[in-house]
């Protein structure tokens, strides 16, 4: 399955890799730049499908770079992530042609829910396969059918309902909340005992370790996700 995309513009090193390393265990493909002439370079070789980009960057200040992107790439999504905080400023990021805005700091959890959101307004998020397989694991949402090393699994509604969820996005985190939402009603939203309930039922049927799960893993404070490798 190829993997979304995404430049992290950011010259500390340390939160490019935290930032880098969070977008690649939701499934997607981050590349990392630490200056905007480094950033030029990458684009010119690939133009990704969504940019993350810090404002205080060491050749130069990011609502401007942010200006002339525009002008080249109208459609990518463009996230700021910064420490300037103040009203203002962020401002002025958005109508430079920033798409959303997150201060520093910030938690994994709400990074990635507004990298699924500018995904999915720009159309870059795929639609779901019919099909997926995922070592002994065979999913076929249009037979309504999962195996398990060639042999049926038998789900409950409810238990379809969840697993197909996760199955919608391979290898990308989904939050508690979007799963509950999704899956039980957003007026259940907060139940997350719900959720840990079937999860375990679903492991107990599909994983040959429930304790030590190679499918349905878990991002711990954030959600979950199934795994595409």
């Amino acid at each position: 399955m190829t993997r979304t995309a995404i430049l992290v513009v950011e010259d500390d090193s340390s939160i490019a890799q935290f930032v880098a390393a969070s977008l690649s265990a939701a499934g997607m493909a981050p590349r990392v730049a630490g200056s905007i002439a480094a950033a030029e370079a990458d684009l010119r070789a690939a133009p990704p499908q969504l940019l993350i980009v810090d404002l205080g960057l060491p050749d130069g200040d990011g609502v401007d770079w942010i200006a002339q992107l525009r002008t080249r790439l109208p459609a990518t999504p463009i996230l700021v992530l910064s420490a300037r905080i103040q009203e203002a400023q962020k401002i002025a990021a958005l109508d430079a042609g920033a798409d959303d805005y997150l201060g520093k700091p910030f938690g994994v959890g709400e990074l990635l829910a507004r990298v699924r959101a500018m995904l999915r307004r720009a159309g870059a998020a795929p639609a779901p396969a019919p099909r997926l397989e995922v070592g002994e694991l065979a999913f076929d949402r249009d037979a309504h059918a999962l195996r398990l090393a060639g042999q049926p699994v038998h789900l409950t509604p409810l238990e379809w309902r969840l697993f197909e969820r996760l199955a919608r996005t391979p290898g990308k985190v989904v939050t508690h909340r979007q799963l509950l939402a999704d899956v039980w009603g957003s007026e259940q939203v907060d139940q997350l005992h719900y959720l840990r309930i079937y999860m375990g039922h679903l492991r107990a049927k599909i994983e040959r370790d429930p304790a030590e799960p190679r499918y349905l893993l878990t991002e711990l404070g954030v959600g979950y996700r199934l795994a595409d490798e």
